[in-house]
């Protein structure tokens, strides 16, 4: 049988960001700029550098400003044109080019499972990447083109992992399994936020996924729990009653940009990489 080739990823982004409320009253979370690009433009230019051609967004209320970034911007385009700021009107120009943008709202904030559903009817009965929109993964090589290659050599989902510290394990999915080679687990059991003292181990779903037609189908006929809501890892763990799923250990630094302290340590992660700002930044903390 033929393996579809994965071409689309799907980035929920539909969330109120009540943890940067007030900056978020009226701002997408996702488009809080880490130095001088939008959380939502890294997960993007990895994706494109994994060769992913169909970006599809869910979003909700008030997240017109990422359609709007997104876009052409013909008058911002004209303005740096006729005042020769030539680098940043490529930038700019740039951005709209990335790839083919599609946006489904998610009507209501029923759980990242709820809103993957949303993308079916375009994902259709293809493997497809999620990223979710909180975190930002600076590796030499697109993490999630890794997980692609993962995919292409086994045909199963692919999760990416992360260590974490044991004591932080009850915010996360943790894993337990079996490690084949540097970088890559065969997942046995995955666990929706345990305890320190129960945890299987320290490693820790992180914000990208490779979903195959097989993962979406479980994922559909799972029932939304009364009161509560339809998440991934309730597919996950459905699926591991008969199939394996895979874990990549990513490369590079992982920024859970989330919380308040971890949108700050990616700025200044990024501010010291930056080439215009970074020796002056260094500087600066140096005399703090």
């Amino acid at each position: 049988m033929r393996m579809n080739k994965i071409t689309k990823a799907v980035i929920p982004a539909a969330g109120f960001g009540t943890r940067f409320l007030p900056a978020t009253k009226a701002q997408p979370k996702e488009m809080l700029t880490v130095v001088d690009k939008p959380v939502i433009q890294y997960i993007v230019e990895e994706a494109v550098a994994a060769g992913i051609k169909d970006i599809i967004i869910i979003t909700g209320q008030s997240k017109r400003a990422i359609e709007d970034h997104f876009d052409r911007g013909f008058e911002l385009e004209l303005r740096l044109k006729e005042q020769k700021k030539t680098k940043v009107l490529k930038e700019i120009q740039k951005i709209s080019k990335l790839a083919n943008f599609i946006y489904v709202r998610q009507k209501e904030m029923l759980g990242d499972g709820h809103a993957i559903l949303q993308a079916a009817s375009l994902v259709k009965n293809e493997p497809f990447a999620v990223m979710f929109g909180d975190d930002i993964i600076d590796s030499p090589t697109p993490t999630i083109g890794e997980m692609i290659k993962i995919y292409e050599e086994f045909t199963d989902p692919v999760i990416c992992l992360s260590q974490v510290p044991k004591k932080e394990v009850s915010k996360y999915g943790v894993i337990d399994g079996q490690k084949l080679r540097p970088n890559l687990h065969q997942i046995s059991r995955f666990v929706e936020k345990p305890s320190p003292d129960k945890t299987p181990s320290n490693l820790v779903a992180v914000g990208r996924y490779i979903i195959t037609p097989e993962l979406m189908f479980i994922l559909k006929k799972t029932p939304r729990p009364k009161n509560g809501e339809l998440r991934l890892a309730n597919a996950f763990i459905q699926y591991l009653k008969k199939h394996p799923i895979y874990g990549y250990a990513h490369e590079g630094d992982w920024h859970s940009c989330g919380d308040k302290l971890g949108f700050l340590k990616a700025t200044v992660s990024f501010a010291l990489q930056h080439p215009e700002l970074k020796k002056e930044f260094i500087r600066y903390l140096k005399s703090i």
